[in-house]
């Protein structure tokens, strides 16, 4: 009995893709048109899953990146399929930034004396540019703070891992690091940084942006350990992978980080003084 075997012929055309490790074709922006197509598919996000990851990235996080190897198996990718942890870290940001929005532009402003005609205007005319304020503030918290500079920092190190750090063996197969995994990496190490600077930072800003020593230690300690916690999470993100080498790279930041808290402390500058006059000092909040 003789058996039969398929045998794939060459892919024709101009298409820019590769052919994966079961001989199938696959365009290579393919994944990430299913990942942006499963954003509105609610149904398909696994919540508990990335609700796990969250944790376990603030208490373990070589224990989330244990999963990228079983994915790698059973789903032959890197990168997460599930647009569930951007999409609730998305969420995440477009509430706290209404918190300090509301904060700084209505906080301050109870009205005690009576209203008046003139007052009355100038009060309808207020609120809605309040408004506008806070929208923009959103949409830069949630697309240039997040999205825009995830973007750029996930394709720099993306270049520098496929570009330099990749072992070249004669008898292994060649792989690449998937940029949506890059992506990822952002990802998983903005949501610690989010909790130290979005949510603790909000809870003590009255403190930290009064004048003094203390307040401006408190301040600058917190952004200096939600920065390095930011790098080294990264660093364990590429360090998983085994065709890696040097992935200790990612962690060199933290040391100019370290320099940086120092002389912040000498010269009496303030980090959270300083970002809240960047959001709202030109506002007139501040």
């Amino acid at each position: 009995i003789s058996s039969q075997r398929k045998v794939m012929l060459p892919v024709s055309g101009t298409r820019s893709g590769h052919i994966n490790n079961n001989g199938a074709y696959r365009n290579s922006g393919q994944p990430i048109l299913d990942f942006l197509n499963r954003v509105f598919h609610y149904p398909q996000m696994d919540l508990e899953y990335t609700f796990w990851q969250m944790f376990y990235l603030c208490v373990d996080p070589t224990r989330v990146y244990r999963t990228t190897s079983y994915r790698k198996q059973t789903k032959n990718q890197w990168a997460r399929d599930d647009p569930a942890f951007i999409v609730i870290l998305f969420t995440f940001l477009a509430i706290s930034s209404l918190g300090f929005a509301i904060a700084f532009h209505f906080g301050n402003n109870t009205i005690t004396t009576p209203i008046n005609s003139d007052s009355a205007l100038e009060l309808t005319t207020k609120i809605p540019n309040k408004w506008i304020e806070i929208t923009k503030l959103m949409f830069w918290t949630c697309f240039v703070d997040f999205i825009t500079f995830g973007i750029i920092i996930a394709t720099t190190c993306w270049f520098i891992a496929n570009r330099y750090l990749r072992v070249h063996g004669l008898h292994t197969v060649e792989q690449h690091v998937e940029w949506l995994y890059s992506f990822d990496i952002h990802c998983n190490s903005f949501f610690p940084l989010f909790l130290m600077l979005y949510v603790l930072q909000y809870f003590c800003i009255p403190i930290l942006i009064q004048p003094g020593v203390v307040p401006r230690l408190i301040s600058n300690t917190l952004y200096a350990v939600a920065l390095s916690y930011y790098y080294k999470i990264t660093f364990l993100g590429y360090k998983s992978l085994p065709f890696l080498q040097n992935t200790v790279y990612f962690i060199f930041p933290i040391g100019l980080i370290v320099i940086g808290w120092i002389v912040s402390l000498i010269v009496g500058f303030n980090c959270s003084i300083f970002v809240m006059n960047f959001y709202f000092g030109r506002s007139g909040v501040l």
